[in-house]
């Protein structure tokens, strides 16, 4: 429960199962959002669930005990290696009185029998239609009935069409970055993992500043655990080598809605296609402009909100020509309700009701 979309969106759903009344009791490895968690309402219990090893196995008739003490109705899987977890536990019960099972497919994972645990659930939730295709043509035997695509969602309370940072925030960041100040600023936001694009926006800030535009680009993101330090240490290098004073890396932020507002352009660049670009319909539906390759979940938050903001996958002198048409376009994103965050909750919360 460190961040990022996954993380999110189990925050979003067990807020909501508090609220309508029900006992929401999450199980994962801790991290900086279990505070939001259990002040919302729910129930954290730490176990080392997504630590590879095969003592990670002894979890299994641990997690069979608590889900027969607890009562359990719905167990819900949300990544791989906890899903074996679940799976075996669950499945070593009595099926007339175990709880009904249900997995989330988040992401276009490498297509092995591993991967294949989270297409076992009684129901297989994919976060976009891009997921559900990745699971027809990966997974065959799935019954397809089993599989229903509910969008990830965003909250416009949270992300306001038009939202203005406040006073106090906007001094303490041009106090920490001065440069920015009166000069464009393009933001990539993401975890530093190879697939996130990051190559890609360095050569494009080379570009743009060899053409003289006085354009700061936003590295936003934490170092991903699994790289421990090595992949962000070789994009600093590769900056400092080309001599990149306009690329600024700001580590993990918990204000990215303001550092959105306050950029005038972000960026979707992976190199894989997103299960859905949760990153991407957050700036627009502030009204931020984006540009991302236009492949896989990003591909279709784009194609509904903001299609002018499509590139061809890995075409750096197309994404080039669009950052430098919309920058100076300075176009406005129209108000959009297209992923509400209340439509997610009803629907999987739905889906719970109808299997119990």
């Amino acid at each position: 429960m460190e961040g990022g979309g996954v993380e999110r969106g189990t925050l979003e759903i067990a807020n909501a199962l508090v609220q309508r009344g029900h006992r929401s009791i999450v199980i994962s490895g801790g991290g900086r959002m279990v505070t939001a968690l259990e002040a919302g309402g729910s129930e954290h219990i730490t176990w080392p669930v997504g630590e590879k090893s095969l003592f990670t196995l002894r979890l299994v008739p641990r997690l069979r005990r608590l889900l027969k003490k607890e009562g359990v109705d719905i167990l819900h899987a949300r990544s791989r290696l906890p899903g074996w977890i679940t799976y075996l536990a669950w499945r070593g019960m009595n099926s007339a009185r175990r709880p009904r099972f249900v997995t989330t497919v988040h992401g276009q994972y490498s297509v092995s029998r591993y991967s294949a645990v989270m297409t076992r659930g009684e129901r297989v939730i994919a976060v976009s239609n891009t997921i559900k295709d990745y699971i027809r043509k990966n997974y065959p035997d799935v019954d397809e009935g089993r599989i229903q695509v509910i969008y990830r969602g965003i909250d416009e309370r949270e992300f306001p069409h038009g939202y203005k940072p406040g006073n106090q925030w906007l001094r303490n960041w041009y106090a920490q970055y001065p440069q920015l100040l009166d000069n464009a600023v393009i933001t990539l936001p993401g975890r530093l993992t190879r697939l996130k694009g990051h190559e890609d926006f360095i050569d494009l800030m080379a570009r743009l500043k060899a053409q003289g535009m006085p354009v700061y680009g936003l590295i936003v993101g934490d170092t991903d655990p699994a790289d421990r330090q090595r992949y962000a240490e070789e994009l600093m290098r590769r900056v400092e080598r080309q001599g990149l004073d306009n690329i600024i890396f700001t580590g993990y932020r918990s204000d990215l809605r303001e550092i959105y507002t306050v950029s005038n352009l972000v960026l979707s660049l992976s190199s894989k296609p997103e299960s859905f670009g949760r990153t991407v319909l957050e700036a627009l539906t502030l009204g931020t402009p984006v540009a991302g390759y236009a492949h896989g979940g990003v591909g279709e938050v784009l194609d509904t909100v903001f299609p002018q903001g499509r590139i061809p996958v890995g075409d750096i002198g197309a994404l080039t020509a669009k950052v430098q048409t919309l920058l100076a376009r300075k176009i406005t994103v129209p108000k959009t309700d297209a992923f509400p965050l209340k439509r997610m909750l009803d629907d999987t919360i739905g889906l719970y009701e109808s299997l119990a």
